[in-house]
């Protein structure tokens, strides 16, 4: 019989799902039970940026292997930086601890649009500035940690084909040798 894989990280995946769940459940429960804006609003808007900040900062790193961030050149564009564990770290990460990252950070975003559809049938549409900002956060790391994976892939066949090519270049190096 199979051994059933644990989370190798439990504490980073509890708290890469443990913001989520609670901005969720908080905008859920008091929305529908309380009528204050401001509290729902305020209080809703932090668990999601407290998610925003451990997905991005220590989540990434620890459950994939991947971190992003975006800086403002000298010329005031917008530039992208990603950063990746070596190919033998990639392959050591636990199955469990990555399939967690991912499907929460895509599954995320889709609750809050339906939170937003709710806002709108319930015609309490100052609610969607809340579903907004959490959207907007969701998306930014849905946006970094794909673009970020992606270049990880690239480097990756990239280090592939110059070790190739280099290994070609040493043997026809060898064979022709005097």
């Amino acid at each position: 019989m199979a051994e059933e894989e644990n989370y190798a990280n439990p504490l980073t995946a509890f708290f890469s799902v443990l913001f989520k769940v609670a901005a969720l459940v908080f905008y859920i429960v008091v929305a529908s039970f309380i009528d204050n804006f401001v509290i729902v609003f305020v209080i809703t808007v932090f668990l999601v940026a407290l998610d925003f900040w451990t997905v991005k900062n220590v989540s990434g790193r620890i459950l994939v292997g991947l971190r992003w961030w975006n800086e403002i050149n000298e010329d005031g564009e917008s530039v992208w930086r990603f950063e990746s564990l070596e190919q033998q770290e990639l392959d050591r990460l636990n199955k469990k601890d990555s399939w967690l990252f991912w499907w929460t950070l895509y599954l995320t975003p889709v609750v809050w649009v339906a939170l937003g559809i709710v806002a709108i049938v319930r015609v309490k549409l100052d609610y969607l500035l809340v579903v907004g900002v959490a959207l907007v956060l969701s998306a930014a790391n849905i946006i970094g940690f794909t673009k970020c994976r992606k270049d990880a892939k690239k480097q990756i066949q990239q280090f592939a084909t110059q070790t190739v090519a280099s290994q070609f270049a040493s043997t026809l190096q060898t064979a022709f040798s005097v």
